[in-house]
């Protein structure tokens, strides 16, 4: 399926930032790549195609996002640099992006969104969905790894690095906090496989799920069978499976 291309100009991160947009109508959802992965990713895996109903029905559209993980999460560089760099592309995801991507989609500046990802692309979709629930309603999480110490190399766990791991910041959210009924009016799913490569992320979504419990976060996690392993068939029948009641 062929989207329609563009490249803009980030002030937050001083480039060219390319991506595409896919369908007519719908929530529109912005899609992460895998670590360091690029905004063409998942048309080249053929997931617009895989999606292509639900595309042309009007229920959902597009957004696929570039990554910097090459420069933050993927980067042996020092710890704060690359923290500020992070923090540097959510921005620009969030005040740069995301309005132009919605006046393209003929979407008012403050329609709600989603977001999906895959493997690192879950990771930043989680951290997403979980610091501004306001924008983002629905959420698709795949294999992600939501505790982001093991990137840090230096020891140098500033501001930047807590408030873009999962893991680091959930366990100090009150239960009291305004954020989390907002989690729990609106429509996620978490995902992993029991299946090769998965050791990680299966360590972490079980961490998030005792962590939800015990705030009162009422997100559905799902943990598929040991035939599921940590790549792309796995994730095509996943988004199969929950997509399309989300939309």
């Amino acid at each position: 399926m062929e989207g329609r291309y563009f490249k803009e100009y980030s002030h937050y991160l001083n480039r060219d930032m390319e991506f595409k947009m896919y369908g007519h109508d719908g929530i529109l959802c912005l899609i992460v790549p895998c670590q360091d992965g690029r905004f063409y990713e998942w048309e080249d895996r053929h997931m617009f195609e895989l999606m292509s109903d639900l595309i042309d029905e009007g229920r959902i559209q597009f957004v696929t996002v570039d990554t910097i993980d090459k420069e933050t999460w993927s980067s042996h560089g020092p710890s704060d640099w690359r923290m500020a760099q992070q923090e540097n592309w959510v921005n620009y995801v969030m005040n740069e992006l995301i309005p132009s991507a919605l006046a393209k989609a003929g979407q008012s500046e403050d329609a709600p969104m989603m977001v999906m990802g895959a493997s690192m692309g879950a990771t930043h979709a989680v951290n997403f969905f979980l610091r501004f629930p306001d924008r983002f309603t629905k959420l698709l999480a795949m294999s992600g790894v939501y505790d982001m110490s093991a990137y840090i190399y230096d020891n140098n766990f500033d501001g930047n690095f807590y408030q873009n791991s999962p893991l680091a910041y959930l366990p100090n959210m009150d239960p009291n906090h305004p954020y989390i009924q907002k989690y729990n009016n609106n429509d996620a799913r978490i995902v992993v496989g029991l299946g090769a490569w998965e050791n990680e992320t299966l360590r972490d979504l079980r961490r998030m799920a005792d962590l939800f419990y015990a705030k009162g976060i009422q997100i559905p996690t799902y943990f598929w069978s040991e035939d599921t392993p940590h790549d792309w068939p796995s994730w095509e029948k996943q988004v199969m499976t929950y997509l399309p009641e989300m939309v």
